[in-house]
């Protein structure tokens, strides 16, 4: 059955509090670090600039599946079938903005059809958030141009 953007899409800004006496964890409770990290290096709408190029805009968009990609290695899965270990989880649910994550299938084909410019674009990214991680980590005291020669 085919869903609306409206019907997918959640926005989430606030990071919930965990509370450990009840003991009501979820296996990726530990993913709420990461929602304020993404918020923080504005990760979704970085990567939404990638794909500015296409014109075709999807409801699970390729900004979606790339951070779904992201998220899907960080808490340990290799295999895209493994997506259905965790399709329910509303931690990830919410990381990911979403009500709902997209079958393995529209994943698998969304990155089939990805073509070289947008790779390249991701690519450029990921270095741009080294390079800034790395300027963060440094001070500003280390100048750009050394840690540009590594790259």
């Amino acid at each position: 059955m085919k869903s609306s953007k409206a019907q997918i899409t959640a926005k989430f800004h606030k990071i919930p509090t965990i509370r450990f006496e009840d003991q009501k964890l979820i296996s990726f409770s530990g993913l709420m670090i990461f929602q304020l990290l993404f918020k923080r290096i504005n990760l979704k709408q970085r990567l939404k600039q990638c794909f500015a190029h296409l014109k075709v805009s999807p409801i699970f968009g390729r900004h979606l599946i790339v951070m779904l990609i992201v998220v899907h290695l960080l808490i340990g899965f290799r295999r895209l079938r493994e997506v259905d270990y965790y399709c329910d989880d509303p931690i990830v649910l919410r990381l990911m903005g979403l009500r709902k994550l997209p079958d393995v299938s529209t994943i698998s084909r969304a990155l089939s059809q990805m073509e070289k410019e947008s790779v390249e674009n991701v690519r450029q990214l990921s270095r741009s958030l080294v390079i800034e991680g790395l300027l963060r980590e440094h001070g500003e005291i280390v100048g750009t141009s050394m840690i540009l020669c590594f790259f």
